[in-house]
C-alpha cells in the first residue's frame, strides 16, 4: 500500500512517499480492478485521520458518551453513496457489560485513473546516517523553533551529527556523536540497507561535514513521526534536499518505510 502526500498539500514543499505492507495493515483484505488490481485515489488527510482515531484500539465512544465500547474488528471498504465514491469504515464494539455495537464512518475520496507515481528524482546523496530517536530531536527542535526559522543538519563519516540556528539573539548548536554511518544499496535505498560503519578513507574524509539548511517547521513536520519509527536514516543531498527513511519496525524486516523529502533553502547571505 503506497500513501502519498506531494508537495502541493504541504507548506513548505515537503514531500512523503510511503510504502506499507498489506499484512502491518489489514489482517485480510480483497481488492479488485481492472488497472493490474491497482485502486489510486485521493482522500483529505484530516478526514481520513478522524475515521481512524473512531476506529482506534483504545476505547469508542459508541453512546453519545453514556458508554465506553472496547473496537473489536474495523472493516475498510470501498463503496459508493449517493454517486460520491467513499471509503466506509465499519467498527464492530463491545461495552464491557457484552453489548454490542457498530459505527460507520464515511470518508469522501476521488478515484483516480492508473497513473505512475514517481519519487523526486535527487543527486547521489553526501552521507547517510542514523539518527538518534527522534523523540529525543523533537524535543530539542522544538526549543530552536522559537528562536529561528531555518535549520542547519550536518554530518560526517565519523558519526557525528549537527543541528544548529544562527539568528539575531542566538547561536545554538547541539551535536551527537558515535552514530551509525550505513552503506546503502543504490537500488533500493529505502528498504536494502546494509549496516556497517566501514568507508574508504581515501575516497571519504572522515571529518568533513556535509550540510544542509532547511525549514525548521518543515523538520519539525517529519519529526511527528516519532510515533511510530524505529530506526531513521537521514541522507544530505547538500544544497539540494534532506531525505529521511522512517522505518516501521525492525530495519531488516521492516513492516513499512516512511520517506521524507525536505527541500533545501540556499542562505545567499
Amino acid at each position: 500500500m503506497h500513501i502519498v502526500c506531494d508537495d502541493k498539500a504541504n507548506e513548505g514543499g515537503i514531500q512523503v512517499w510511503s510504502q506499507i505492507k498489506v499484512s502491518s495493515l489489514f489482517s485480510d483484505y480483497r481488492i479488485q480492478s481492472t488497472a493490474n488490481n491497482e485502486i489510486t485515489m485521493s482522500v483529505s488527510a484530516e478526514a481520513l485521520l478522524g475515521a481512524l482515531r473512531s476506529a482506534s484500539p483504545g476505547m469508542t465512544n459508541a453512546s453519545s458518551g453514556l458508554e465506553s465500547f472496547e473496537t473489536e474488528e474495523v472493516i475498510m471498504k470501498l463503496a459508493k453513496k449517493n454517486d460520491q465514491a467513499v471509503l466506509s469504515f465499519e467498527i464492530k464494539a463491545r461495552s464491557g457489560n457484552g453489548r454490542s455495537a457498530k459505527i460507520t464512518q464515511d470518508v469522501r475520496i476521488d478515484v483516480k485513473k492508473a497513473s505512475v507515481f514517481n519519487e523526486p528524482m535527487c543527486p547521489e546523496p553526501d552521507i547517510h546516517i542514523i539518527l538518534p530517536p527522534l523523540i529525543k530531536l523533537r524535543i530539542i527542535v522544538d526549543r530552536m523553533k522559537a528562536m529561528a526559522d531555518l535549520l542547519t543538519f550536518q554530518a560526517n563519516y565519523s558519526g557525528c551529527m549537527k543541528l544548529g540556528i544562527t539568528s539575531d539573539q542566538a547561536t545554538v548548536e547541539t551535536e551527537w556523536k558515535s552514530l551509525g554511518v550505513p552503506e546503502m544499496n543504490k537500488d533500493n535505498l529505502a528498504s536494502q540497507p546494509r549496516e556497517s560503519t566501514q568507508y574508504d578513507k581515501k575516497e571519504k574524509d572522515p571529518d568533513k561535514f556535509h550540510a544542509v539548511m532547511v525549514s525548521i517547521r518543515s523538520f519539525l513536520k517529519f519529526l511527528n513521526s516519532h510515533v511510530i519509527s524505529s530506526t531513521t536514516i537521514a541522507c544530505i543531498c547538500q544544497n539540494h534536499c534532506l531525505i529521511l527513511y522512517v522505518y516501521i519496525g525492525d530495519m531488516a524486516d521492516a513492516g513499512g518505510v516512511l520517506t521524507y523529502y525536505i527541500p533545501a533553502i540556499i542562505d545567499d547571505d
